[in-house]
């Protein structure tokens, strides 16, 4: 994200942005209401699968792009690309 008066970016991981479209893919099945069981989404698996496919990630960074991409499912659907 770009702050709009000095143009600078204020992306504090720009790794967690370039991986996002990559994570997003992983992470949508789990979000995806069709794929509930008893009416509850996956949502609490999507964690563990995103560790799985990036191993190199923190705790905190696996947080931070699960609830990113929540927040983008919820909104538009799909990730803009980089």
């Amino acid at each position: 994200m770009t702050d709009p008066v000095t143009g600078t970016d204020r992306r504090a991981n720009p790794q967690l942005r370039t991986i996002f479209v990559q994570a997003y893919d992983v992470l949508q099945p789990f979000f995806d209401p069709a794929n509930s069981w008893g009416g509850q989404t996956h949502e609490h698996l999507a964690y563990r699968a995103l560790h799985e496919q990036f191993p190199g990630l923190s705790t905190q960074e696996v947080f931070v792009l699960v609830e990113a991409a929540r927040r983008v499912f919820r909104t538009t659907g799909k990730p803009a690309t980089p």
